[in-house]
């Protein structure tokens, strides 16, 4: 497999690994908001690889995120539980689908997700608190958890990006706590997708380890803003960036005559 690792892009693999981290970090969402685009534009991966090997950096740089948000008491295990069960099954069937949609498509659904996620930010959302889980309630997070590994297992990104919406407006649970939630969920969802894209070939290990590694430490600092920082302004800024992405992203695919 050709790997983009040359003396030339360590440094900007390990960029993109920071970058991911601190995002994951403030916002909840895993880091592959990021580490795609990245490795599309800035090491000429191709869709399917920077989706595979995405998924692979995310894990430690949820693990570095959940460490921090545990600390603080910002898990709900219990709901994490049942999202994390239906997440398992998307993830599979996500990293199936990954060989059968054209290169294309995957990054158009991809600048798609960027897009939504730039909207729902520059909506506020509040909650005081979740009320207790029901058989319903339950069934609700294992179907929330089953859309969320799928695009994860589809495009490398880590479901944050569903999940803590998801928690905030149908739920009432606390925002901090859904973020840190979501970073548990993600975990056992990386696992899953790493693996079935290691055994179909559609990852880059080394690249996924340093982008991975490089992103611990800003993960914890990501972690620590988000329970201090105005999550207006985090938020604002987060989705003009996601914004600029997505059009970089259509602008290059736009431009690509290939299938």
């Amino acid at each position: 497999m050709t790997t983009a690792t040359s003396e030339y892009s360590v440094g900007r693999v390990v960029a993109i690994g920071l970058g991911a981290g601190l995002l994951s970090g403030m916002f909840g969402v895993g880091g592959g908001i990021l580490v795609v685009p990245a490795l599309v534009m800035l090491l000429r991966f191709d869709q399917r690889l920077a989706n595979g090997t995405s998924l692979g950096a995310v894990l430690p740089i949820s693990v570095a995120s959940l460490v921090t948000y545990w600390s603080h008491d910002n898990v709900d295990w219990s709901m994490a539980l049942w999202l994390a069960i239906g997440a398992l099954g998307g993830a599979i069937l996500g990293t199936k689908w990954i060989h059968v949609l054209p290169r294309k498509v995957l990054g158009y659904l991809f600048a798609a997700m960027l897009i939504a996620t730039a909207v729902r930010l520059f909506i506020p959302m509040t909650a005081d608190g979740r009320d207790p889980i029901t058989v319903v309630t339950a069934i609700a997070l294992i179907l929330i958890g089953l859309v969320t590994g799928t695009l994860a297992g589809l495009l490398g990104i880590g479901g944050g990006i569903v999940m803590v919406p998801a928690m905030v407006v149908l739920f009432s649970e606390l925002n901090v706590v859904a973020k840190g939630t979501s970073v548990a969920v993600i975990i056992p969802t990386s696992i899953m997708g790493t693996w079935r894209n290691w055994k179909a070939d559609n990852i880059d290990l080394k690249v996924a380890a340093i982008v991975g590694i490089g992103g611990i430490v800003s993960a914890v600092a990501g972690a620590v803003i988000a329970d201090h920082m105005s999550e207006d302004l985090s938020n604002v800024l987060f989705a003009s960036l996601v914004l600029v992405v997505a059009a970089r992203m259509i602008f290059d695919l736009r431009r690509d005559p290939s299938g």
